[in-house]
Protein backbone atom coordinates (compact mmCIF):
# COMPACT_ATOMS: atom_id res chain seq x y z
CA UNK A 1 0.00 0.00 0.00
CA UNK A 2 2.85 2.39 0.77
CA UNK A 3 4.58 1.67 -2.53
CA UNK A 4 1.32 2.12 -4.42
CA UNK A 5 0.67 5.44 -2.65
CA UNK A 6 4.11 6.85 -3.42
CA UNK A 7 4.03 5.72 -7.04
CA UNK A 8 0.72 7.49 -7.56
CA UNK A 9 2.00 10.62 -5.88
CA UNK A 10 5.25 10.52 -7.87
CA UNK A 11 3.34 10.32 -11.15
CA UNK A 12 1.10 13.20 -10.09
CA UNK A 13 4.07 15.30 -8.97
CA UNK A 14 5.95 14.54 -12.22
CA UNK A 15 2.93 15.82 -14.17
CA UNK A 16 2.93 19.04 -12.14
CA UNK A 17 6.64 19.56 -12.74
CA UNK A 18 6.15 18.89 -16.45
CA UNK A 19 3.33 21.48 -16.54
CA UNK A 20 5.03 24.18 -14.46
CA UNK A 21 8.67 23.87 -15.49
CA UNK A 22 8.11 22.75 -19.09
CA UNK A 23 7.75 26.26 -20.53
CA UNK A 24 11.14 27.21 -19.03
CA UNK A 25 12.80 24.17 -20.66
CA UNK A 26 11.41 24.75 -24.14
CA UNK A 27 14.64 23.62 -25.82
CA UNK A 28 14.12 20.07 -24.55
CA UNK A 29 12.09 17.49 -26.45
CA UNK A 30 8.92 16.20 -24.87
CA UNK A 31 10.50 12.82 -24.20
CA UNK A 32 13.50 14.39 -22.47
CA UNK A 33 11.24 16.75 -20.54
CA UNK A 34 9.21 13.82 -19.18
CA UNK A 35 12.37 12.11 -17.92
CA UNK A 36 13.65 15.34 -16.37
CA UNK A 37 10.29 15.96 -14.65
CA UNK A 38 10.24 12.45 -13.21
CA UNK A 39 13.85 12.74 -11.99
CA UNK A 40 13.18 16.08 -10.32
CA UNK A 41 10.03 14.80 -8.65
CA UNK A 42 11.85 11.69 -7.46
CA UNK A 43 14.73 13.69 -5.92
CA UNK A 44 12.35 16.12 -4.19
CA UNK A 45 10.50 13.14 -2.72
CA UNK A 46 13.28 12.50 -0.19
CA UNK A 47 12.52 15.35 2.30
CA UNK A 48 8.81 14.53 2.04
CA UNK A 49 9.51 10.94 3.07
CA UNK A 50 11.43 12.15 6.13
CA UNK A 51 8.64 14.26 7.63
CA UNK A 52 5.84 11.90 6.52
CA UNK A 53 7.27 8.75 8.11
CA UNK A 54 8.38 10.60 11.22
CA UNK A 55 4.79 11.66 11.85
CA UNK A 56 3.32 8.27 10.89
CA UNK A 57 5.62 6.04 12.93
CA UNK A 58 6.98 8.29 15.69
CA UNK A 59 4.62 11.15 16.48
CA UNK A 60 1.31 9.31 16.05
CA UNK A 61 2.51 6.37 18.16
CA UNK A 62 3.66 8.69 20.95
CA UNK A 63 0.33 10.51 20.88
CA UNK A 64 -1.59 7.20 20.91
CA UNK A 65 0.53 5.70 23.71
CA UNK A 66 0.53 8.98 25.64
CA UNK A 67 4.19 8.42 26.47
CA UNK A 68 4.96 12.14 26.13
CA UNK A 69 2.91 15.31 26.23
CA UNK A 70 1.08 16.59 23.16
CA UNK A 71 3.09 19.82 23.31
CA UNK A 72 6.36 17.88 23.11
CA UNK A 73 5.09 15.86 20.11
CA UNK A 74 4.07 19.04 18.26
CA UNK A 75 7.46 20.59 19.03
CA UNK A 76 9.18 17.50 17.60
CA UNK A 77 7.08 17.69 14.44
CA UNK A 78 8.03 21.35 13.89
CA UNK A 79 11.72 20.56 14.39
CA UNK A 80 11.61 17.69 11.88
CA UNK A 81 9.61 19.89 9.51
CA UNK A 82 12.32 22.54 9.73
CA UNK A 83 14.97 19.91 8.89
CA UNK A 84 12.87 18.66 5.98
CA UNK A 85 12.41 22.21 4.65
CA UNK A 86 16.15 22.82 4.82
CA UNK A 87 16.76 19.51 3.03
CA UNK A 88 14.13 20.46 0.43
CA UNK A 89 15.65 23.87 -0.24
CA UNK A 90 19.16 22.41 -0.42
CA UNK A 91 18.13 19.84 -3.02
CA UNK A 92 16.24 22.45 -5.03
CA UNK A 93 18.96 25.10 -4.96
CA UNK A 94 22.09 22.96 -5.28
CA UNK A 95 21.01 19.96 -7.33
CA UNK A 96 17.65 20.08 -9.11
CA UNK A 97 17.96 23.51 -10.69
CA UNK A 98 21.67 23.55 -11.58
CA UNK A 99 22.09 19.84 -12.45
CA UNK A 100 18.72 18.49 -13.64
CA UNK A 101 17.31 21.69 -15.14
CA UNK A 102 20.74 22.94 -16.25
CA UNK A 103 20.21 26.27 -14.51
CA UNK A 104 17.20 27.07 -16.69
CA UNK A 105 15.21 28.43 -13.75
CA UNK A 106 15.97 31.79 -12.19
CA UNK A 107 17.92 31.10 -8.99
CA UNK A 108 16.53 32.42 -5.74
CA UNK A 109 17.89 32.87 -2.23
CA UNK A 110 18.06 29.85 0.03
CA UNK A 111 15.75 31.54 2.56
CA UNK A 112 13.52 33.24 0.03
CA UNK A 113 10.14 33.47 1.76
CA UNK A 114 8.11 32.67 -1.39
CA UNK A 115 10.12 29.55 -2.10
CA UNK A 116 9.90 28.44 1.53
CA UNK A 117 6.11 28.86 1.45
CA UNK A 118 5.95 26.83 -1.76
CA UNK A 119 8.09 24.15 -0.10
CA UNK A 120 5.76 24.07 2.92
CA UNK A 121 2.73 23.63 0.64
CA UNK A 122 4.48 20.96 -1.42
CA UNK A 123 5.57 18.98 1.64
CA UNK A 124 2.37 19.65 3.57
CA UNK A 125 0.12 18.34 0.77
CA UNK A 126 1.56 14.84 0.57
CA UNK A 127 2.28 14.58 4.30
CA UNK A 128 -1.23 15.68 5.20
CA UNK A 129 -2.71 13.23 2.71
CA UNK A 130 -0.63 10.33 4.06
CA UNK A 131 -1.46 11.17 7.69
CA UNK A 132 -5.17 11.49 6.84
CA UNK A 133 -5.16 8.04 5.24
CA UNK A 134 -3.32 6.62 8.24
CA UNK A 135 -5.81 8.14 10.69
CA UNK A 136 -8.75 6.80 8.69
CA UNK A 137 -7.19 3.32 8.70
CA UNK A 138 -6.56 3.54 12.47
CA UNK A 139 -10.18 4.57 13.05
CA UNK A 140 -11.51 1.78 10.84
CA UNK A 141 -9.26 -0.76 12.58
CA UNK A 142 -10.45 0.48 15.99
CA UNK A 143 -14.09 0.15 14.93
CA UNK A 144 -13.46 -3.36 13.59
CA UNK A 145 -11.71 -4.32 16.83
CA UNK A 146 -14.65 -2.92 18.80
CA UNK A 147 -17.05 -4.93 16.66
CA UNK A 148 -14.96 -8.05 17.22
CA UNK A 149 -15.04 -7.51 20.99
CA UNK A 150 -18.81 -7.05 20.85
CA UNK A 151 -19.13 -10.21 18.75
CA UNK A 152 -17.01 -12.14 21.26
CA UNK A 153 -19.09 -10.81 24.16
CA UNK A 154 -22.34 -11.67 22.39
CA UNK A 155 -20.98 -15.12 21.52
CA UNK A 156 -20.07 -15.72 25.15
CA UNK A 157 -23.50 -14.54 26.27
CA UNK A 158 -25.22 -16.76 23.71
CA UNK A 159 -23.15 -19.74 24.84
CA UNK A 160 -24.10 -19.00 28.44
CA UNK A 161 -27.81 -18.81 27.52
CA UNK A 162 -27.64 -22.16 25.71
CA UNK A 163 -25.72 -23.77 28.56
CA UNK A 164 -28.38 -22.42 30.91
CA UNK A 165 -31.07 -24.18 28.88
CA UNK A 166 -29.44 -27.60 29.32
CA UNK A 167 -29.47 -27.85 33.14
CA UNK A 168 -32.93 -26.25 33.19
CA UNK A 169 -34.18 -28.99 30.86
CA UNK A 170 -32.29 -31.68 32.75
CA UNK A 171 -33.80 -30.60 36.07
CA UNK A 172 -37.34 -30.81 34.70
CA UNK A 173 -36.73 -34.21 33.14
CA UNK A 174 -35.13 -35.68 36.25
CA UNK A 175 -38.18 -34.58 38.18
CA UNK A 176 -40.28 -36.61 35.74
CA UNK A 177 -38.06 -39.67 36.19
CA UNK A 178 -38.22 -39.25 39.97
CA UNK A 179 -42.02 -39.14 39.86
CA UNK A 180 -42.21 -42.32 37.76
CA UNK A 181 -39.60 -44.08 39.88
CA UNK A 182 -41.62 -43.41 43.02
CA UNK A 183 -44.60 -45.01 41.30
CA UNK A 184 -42.35 -47.91 40.29
CA UNK A 185 -43.58 -47.38 36.74
CA UNK A 186 -42.51 -49.77 33.99
CA UNK A 187 -41.94 -46.72 31.78
CA UNK A 188 -38.96 -45.54 33.85
CA UNK A 189 -36.26 -47.40 31.80
CA UNK A 190 -37.71 -46.12 28.52
CA UNK A 191 -37.84 -42.61 29.96
CA UNK A 192 -34.17 -42.82 30.94
CA UNK A 193 -33.30 -44.02 27.42
CA UNK A 194 -35.15 -41.09 25.81
CA UNK A 195 -33.44 -38.70 28.17
CA UNK A 196 -30.09 -40.20 27.19
CA UNK A 197 -30.85 -39.58 23.52
CA UNK A 198 -31.83 -35.98 24.19
CA UNK A 199 -28.72 -35.35 26.26
CA UNK A 200 -26.57 -36.86 23.50
CA UNK A 201 -28.10 -34.34 21.12
CA UNK A 202 -27.43 -31.49 23.53
CA UNK A 203 -23.83 -32.52 24.01
CA UNK A 204 -22.86 -32.97 20.37
CA UNK A 205 -25.39 -31.19 18.17
CA UNK A 206 -26.50 -28.12 20.10
CA UNK A 207 -22.98 -26.66 20.11
CA UNK A 208 -23.39 -25.81 16.43
CA UNK A 209 -24.54 -22.25 15.63
CA UNK A 210 -27.51 -23.63 13.67
CA UNK A 211 -29.21 -26.97 13.14
CA UNK A 212 -31.84 -28.07 10.65
CA UNK A 213 -35.44 -27.35 11.52
CA UNK A 214 -36.05 -31.10 11.15
CA UNK A 215 -33.64 -31.78 14.03
CA UNK A 216 -35.30 -29.13 16.18
CA UNK A 217 -38.72 -30.67 15.52
CA UNK A 218 -37.35 -34.12 16.46
CA UNK A 219 -36.12 -32.75 19.78
CA UNK A 220 -39.56 -31.31 20.51
CA UNK A 221 -41.25 -34.56 19.52
CA UNK A 222 -38.94 -36.66 21.71
CA UNK A 223 -39.46 -34.33 24.64
CA UNK A 224 -43.24 -34.50 24.25
CA UNK A 225 -43.10 -38.30 24.16
CA UNK A 226 -40.97 -38.26 27.27
CA UNK A 227 -43.41 -36.04 29.14
CA UNK A 228 -46.49 -37.97 28.02
CA UNK A 229 -45.14 -41.07 29.77
CA UNK A 230 -45.47 -39.19 33.03
CA UNK A 231 -48.99 -37.82 32.61
CA UNK A 232 -50.59 -40.69 30.62
CA UNK A 233 -54.29 -40.14 29.85
CA UNK A 234 -54.49 -36.97 31.98
CA UNK A 235 -52.66 -35.08 29.23
CA UNK A 236 -53.72 -34.41 25.65
CA UNK A 237 -50.96 -33.23 23.31
CA UNK A 238 -51.37 -32.12 19.72
CA UNK A 239 -48.45 -31.08 17.55
CA UNK A 240 -49.31 -29.84 14.08
CA UNK A 241 -46.35 -29.23 11.74
CA UNK A 242 -46.42 -27.76 8.26
CA UNK A 243 -43.29 -26.63 6.39
CA UNK A 244 -42.54 -25.98 2.73
CA UNK A 245 -38.91 -27.17 3.05
CA UNK A 246 -36.78 -29.41 5.27
CA UNK A 247 -33.61 -27.40 4.73
CA UNK A 248 -34.30 -24.38 6.93
CA UNK A 249 -31.75 -23.75 9.68
CA UNK A 250 -32.56 -22.57 13.19
CA UNK A 251 -30.65 -21.87 16.39
CA UNK A 252 -30.53 -25.12 18.41
CA UNK A 253 -32.98 -25.64 21.26
CA UNK A 254 -34.67 -22.31 20.55
CA UNK A 255 -38.21 -23.72 20.73
CA UNK A 256 -37.72 -26.25 23.52
CA UNK A 257 -38.06 -23.74 26.41
CA UNK A 258 -41.60 -22.90 25.22
CA UNK A 259 -42.60 -26.55 25.56
CA UNK A 260 -40.83 -26.89 28.90
CA UNK A 261 -42.60 -23.79 30.13
CA UNK A 262 -45.95 -25.25 29.10
CA UNK A 263 -45.34 -28.34 31.25
CA UNK A 264 -43.71 -26.63 34.22
CA UNK A 265 -46.10 -23.71 34.69
CA UNK A 266 -49.18 -25.24 33.10
CA UNK A 267 -49.69 -28.97 33.02
CA UNK A 268 -47.82 -29.77 36.23
CA UNK A 269 -49.95 -27.24 38.12
CA UNK A 270 -53.25 -28.52 36.67
CA UNK A 271 -55.13 -31.03 38.80
CA UNK A 272 -57.50 -32.35 36.16
CA UNK A 273 -57.31 -33.08 32.44
CA UNK A 274 -54.69 -30.94 30.75
CA UNK A 275 -53.80 -30.10 27.21
CA UNK A 276 -50.95 -28.70 25.16
CA UNK A 277 -51.60 -27.61 21.58
CA UNK A 278 -48.64 -26.76 19.37
CA UNK A 279 -48.91 -25.40 15.86
CA UNK A 280 -45.86 -24.76 13.69
CA UNK A 281 -45.92 -23.41 10.15
CA UNK A 282 -42.96 -22.45 7.98
CA UNK A 283 -43.48 -20.78 4.64
CA UNK A 284 -40.86 -18.93 2.59
CA UNK A 285 -38.53 -18.76 5.57
CA UNK A 286 -41.09 -17.33 8.00
CA UNK A 287 -41.66 -19.56 11.02
CA UNK A 288 -44.89 -19.13 12.97
CA UNK A 289 -44.93 -21.07 16.24
CA UNK A 290 -47.95 -21.14 18.55
CA UNK A 291 -48.28 -23.06 21.79
CA UNK A 292 -51.26 -23.09 24.10
CA UNK A 293 -51.44 -24.98 27.38
CA UNK A 294 -54.06 -25.38 30.07
CA UNK A 295 -53.86 -23.67 33.44
CA UNK A 296 -55.96 -23.63 36.57
CA UNK A 297 -58.56 -20.87 36.65
CA UNK A 298 -57.49 -20.00 40.19
CA UNK A 299 -53.83 -20.64 39.57
CA UNK A 300 -52.81 -17.06 40.24
CA UNK A 301 -50.74 -14.84 37.97
CA UNK A 302 -48.76 -16.51 35.20
CA UNK A 303 -44.99 -16.06 35.09
CA UNK A 304 -44.80 -14.37 31.72
CA UNK A 305 -41.08 -13.65 32.22
CA UNK A 306 -39.93 -17.08 33.38
CA UNK A 307 -36.31 -18.18 32.97
CA UNK A 308 -37.12 -20.08 29.79
CA UNK A 309 -38.98 -17.24 28.06
CA UNK A 310 -36.45 -14.61 29.15
CA UNK A 311 -33.66 -16.83 27.88
CA UNK A 312 -35.31 -17.31 24.47
CA UNK A 313 -36.12 -13.62 24.13
CA UNK A 314 -32.47 -12.71 24.64
CA UNK A 315 -31.31 -15.37 22.16
CA UNK A 316 -33.68 -13.94 19.58
CA UNK A 317 -32.23 -10.47 20.14
CA UNK A 318 -28.70 -11.78 19.62
CA UNK A 319 -29.31 -14.05 16.62
CA UNK A 320 -32.22 -12.82 14.54
CA UNK A 321 -33.08 -9.51 12.93
CA UNK A 322 -36.82 -10.00 12.44
CA UNK A 323 -38.91 -11.67 15.12
CA UNK A 324 -42.01 -11.17 17.24
CA UNK A 325 -42.58 -12.90 20.57
CA UNK A 326 -45.79 -12.50 22.56
CA UNK A 327 -47.02 -14.25 25.69
CA UNK A 328 -50.52 -13.92 27.08
CA UNK A 329 -52.98 -15.78 29.27
CA UNK A 330 -56.67 -16.06 29.87
CA UNK A 331 -58.71 -17.81 32.56
CA UNK A 332 -58.04 -21.33 31.32
CA UNK A 333 -54.90 -21.22 29.14
CA UNK A 334 -51.50 -19.69 28.57
CA UNK A 335 -50.50 -18.72 25.03
CA UNK A 336 -47.16 -18.05 23.34
CA UNK A 337 -46.84 -16.72 19.81
CA UNK A 338 -43.53 -16.54 17.91
CA UNK A 339 -43.00 -15.22 14.41
CA UNK A 340 -39.45 -15.53 13.13
CA UNK A 341 -37.67 -14.84 9.84
CA UNK A 342 -35.20 -17.72 9.59
CA UNK A 343 -33.30 -16.05 6.74
CA UNK A 344 -32.37 -12.77 8.40
CA UNK A 345 -29.74 -12.81 11.11
CA UNK A 346 -28.71 -10.02 13.41
CA UNK A 347 -25.44 -8.32 12.60
CA UNK A 348 -23.10 -5.84 14.25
Amino acid sequence: MHIFFWILYLLQDSLLVFTWVGPSLEKMSDGRLILVSFEAAFIMLLPKLVITYFILYVSLRKIADETVSLFYCILEIFLVLAVSLAFYRALSSYYVNPVIYGGALKPGGFFDIRRILMAIMDIGFVTGMAVAIKLVRIQLAAKEKEKELVRERMGAELKFLRNQTNPHFLMNTLNNIYALARKKSDDTPELVMKLSELLRFMLYESNEPFITLTDEIKVLTDYLELEKMRYNERLTVTFHKETDSEHYMIAPLLLLPFVENAFKHGVSETRFNSFIAIDMQVKEGILVFRIRNSREASGGPVKVNSIGLTNVRRQLELIYKEYKLEASSDEHAFNVFLSLNLNKYASI
